[in-house]
């Protein structure tokens, strides 16, 4: 019969294993360079903790290519200084969370569950099918977003004025030269300065 569980005879139900105990001099087993190495940036404290893009202290690349605008560039982060966010709803989300007749509104919207927030604006878009008739009132509205809903028999109501793109400017033709009495090569120029040969007047001998 095995003796009875006490203080003395217990054990872990693993083997214990003792932790890596590095620079501790060449009598730990761990060497004389703790298995670091000698020298070297991975030999160095913070080693792994290089940034994300690190290229081992050389120029970057997207500090060596050039720059571009809009949200392609690594110096327009977020989304780029000419763009704007808004939280996209698609009139086929609408016609599945909203009963016929209802008011959508941006807190209606967040209640379904369809936007994260009420502090960025809205955008109801196209994409889908809507037989619904519902009175949807949101920051801003795709073309095609107003044709479903009007034609659904519902209505839209803008919570922003719509921005009115400016058309771009075309360059005029360069207008035509007019045409000039100059002569066009030098021997023309010459033959117009030299006066017209003078005829001989007739003599009256020649008459008779």
């Amino acid at each position: 019969m095995s003796d009875e569980l006490n203080l003395s005879n217990l054990s872990p139900a693993q083997p214990r294993k003792d932790r890596k105990r590095v620079g501790r001099g060449l009598g730990s087993g761990k060497g004389r360079y703790s298995g670091r190495g000698i020298k070297g940036q991975k030999s160095r404290a913070g080693s792994n903790k290089m940034p994300a893009g690190f290229e081992g202290g050389q120029m970057p690349i997207d500090m060596r290519v050039g720059k571009l605008r809009g949200n392609t560039s690594a110096d327009a982060m977020p989304i780029g200084p000419f763009r704007t966010y808004s939280q996209p709803v698609n009139v086929r989300s609408l016609e599945e969370r909203f009963d016929v007749g209802a008011d959508v509104t941006p807190d209606s919207l967040k209640a379904a569950g369809l936007i994260a927030k009420l502090s960025v604006d809205v955008k109801v878009l196209g994409e889908g099918e809507l037989t619904k008739k519902l009175s949807v009132t949101a920051h801003s509205f795709s073309r095609s977003a107003v044709e479903k809903i009007e034609a659904a028999g519902g209505s839209v109501t803008r919570l922003r004025e719509p921005v009115v793109r400016k058309k771009k400017k075309k360059h005029k033709a360069a207008a035509p030269v007019a045409e000039t009495d100059e002569p066009e090569t030098e021997t023309e120029a010459a033959d117009a300065d030299e006066p017209e040969a003078s005829q001989p007047e007739s003599s009256p001998e020649d008459e008779s």
